[in-house]
């Protein structure tokens, strides 16, 4: 009965933006080889005074490999890195890796996809030899769609955990929407929120986790790139690899898109 929950608030959070937008993503005329690429790298300054977070940096994209006119198929990978100050002025204490694809199918303005989904976190200059890692399967559910000026994404991800590494995790419920408002053709207004639910197996005597995040900023639009300036709040889940709970805290970053 939950899984059955979960899929209809997927399609009901869905279906909305799919009856405002003909096509999430743009196929090409014939079948296509590295069609389409986006890559990121952004950082953010941490509120708080724990000393493991200071800052909070990405670096990944995502890569169409073939678009099949009916879908595409996407890989996509990202590094975080988190620094704080408990040894020295910029003390990366943790490494984490994530690596994914997607094989999508684009149906009535929506586009559905089958997703695997590999997270391994590591420490940095500490010792470690317990691995924290964990592999998932599921699907996306996601579509562009614009009011006005205001342009918009929506994509909600459902997955299951098929193996894992001392984490308690069983599966994962994450939605996102991302917003852009243009002022002209070079400044626009962009905001996000995303909320995450994640069910665990009760080893760790806690309940079902929720994460969330929201943020708002400025977009400066370049020929080839673009760069964003934003302020964010977020409840994020298990903030440390080899800790179990919940941190709340505040940023101020930049991220600077391909695109």
């Amino acid at each position: 009965m939950r899984w059955a929950r979960i899929v209809v608030l997927i399609v009901g959070w869905a279906a909305p933006a799919a009856a405002q937008a003909p096509e999430p993503s743009s196929a090409p005329a014939g079948v296509g080889f590295l069609t389409r690429y986006a890559f990121h790298l952004n950082a953010e300054h941490i509120s708080g005074d724990d000393e493991r977070f200071i800052w909070d940096a990405n670096y990944g994209g995502e890569l169409d490999v073939v678009d099949y006119l009916a879908g595409r198929f996407t890989f996509y990978a990202n590094y975080q890195v988190i620094t704080g100050d408990e040894y020295r002025a910029f003390d990366a204490n943790q490494g984490n890796y994530i690596l994914g694809g997607r094989l999508s199918a684009r149906l009535l303005g929506v586009e559905v996809a089958g997703v695997f989904h590999h997270v391994s976190r590591h420490l940095s200059d500490r010792p470690k030899r317990q691995a924290v890692d964990w592999n998932m399967v599921g699907a996306r559910v996601g579509t562009p769609f614009v009011v006005g000026a205001l342009a918009l994404d929506v994509e909600v991800d459902i997955r299951g955990v098929v193996q894992h590494s001392y984490v308690d995790y069983q599966w994962e419920l994450d939605g996102g929407l991302r917003a852009r408002y243009p002022l002209t053709s070079y400044l626009s207004l962009v905001a996000g929120g995303s909320v995450r639910r994640l069910g665990v197996d009760g080893s760790q005597n806690r309940g079902d986790q929720t994460g969330a995040r929201g943020e708002g900023g400025v977009r400066f639009q370049g020929k080839a790139g673009a760069v964003e300036l934003f302020i964010a709040a977020e409840r994020r889940i298990d903030p440390y690899p080899l800790e179990f709970g919940t941190v709340q805290w505040v940023t101020a970053g930049f991220r600077l898109l391909s695109k």
